[in-house]
């Protein structure tokens, strides 16, 4: 695991135990509605320079050793955007968790990325520059890794698999789900068209979307200083090619 950067917070008592480091961790994936560990804020924001694609294996929380099923990584691409969130947590305890979780667990290493917030606020302590956010990539270099592969074979497997976290059906959906209610306007072609294709799967085999969801997690307290919730600006939507991209938002 990597090093981990931290800030201090000083609160100037020379009398006073040592204070606690903290971190920012990026979430793309199931982070994004399942952290899972305490926090003290969480932000919505984006990187530079990745994307996010459903490449990795997962054998232990949505798919098994004979059946293992696809979560998100990311993957280099100058002019990509992820969007997602950022939680602050202080202590060891959540690195711990997520270490188990991500690395152990998940096949996935740890580096720093610079994470840019979608707004700046008094709230959240950020001016609205961007910081450094450790984040849990998967590389070819770990055993689950899938790699690219027709984004149809990929869905397909989405479709059918499941784990001891539940089904793999879950983290795709409730993952689109935090895109459309909590960064509208932001486009992900690669995550709105597998969502379709899997839910034309799920649907072909006459079994309902809720049944596979599982109980619906806690909700997030983010960019809370926001009265309403507002649009990504075009600017930042996506990487922007020749040719106009098309989302599905079935």
């Amino acid at each position: 695991m990597a090093a981990v950067q931290v800030d201090i917070n000083n609160n100037n008592n020379s009398h006073s135990e040592t204070a606690e480091a903290s971190v920012w961790i990026f979430g793309y994936g199931s982070l994004c509605w399942y952290p899972g560990f305490e926090y003290e804020k969480c932000i919505t924001g984006y990187i530079r320079g990745y994307v996010r694609r459903f490449w990795q294996g997962n054998t232990t929380h949505r798919g098994t050793l004979d059946k293992p099923g696809r979560v998100a990584t990311l993957i280099e691409d100058k002019e990509g955007i992820t969007w997602g969130c950022a939680f602050k947590v202080t202590g060891q305890l959540a690195l711990d968790y997520l270490k188990q979780r991500e690395c152990t667990l998940g096949g996935y290493q740890t580096d720093y990325i610079r994470f840019y917030p979608r707004k700046a606020s008094e709230w959240s302590g950020i001016s609205g520059q961007a910081f450094p956010a450790l984040v849990y990539i998967a590389t070819p270099k770990n055993d689950l890794w899938i790699g690219e592969e027709p984004l149809v074979e990929t869905a397909r497997q989405i479709a059918e698999c499941q784990g001891p976290s539940g089904h793999n059906v879950e983290y795709l959906i409730r993952l689109a789900i935090f895109m459309r209610e909590e960064l509208p306007g932001a486009c992900d072609e690669h995550l709105f068209e597998l969502e379709g294709l899997v839910r034309r799967f799920v649907a072909e085999a006459n079994v309902a979307i809720t049944s596979l969801l599982g109980s619906a997690p806690r909700r997030i307290r983010r960019d809370s200083h926001e009265e309403v919730r507002r649009h990504v600006s075009f600017e930042f939507t996506a990487r922007v090619p020749e040719k106009k991209l098309r989302c599905l938002h079935i």
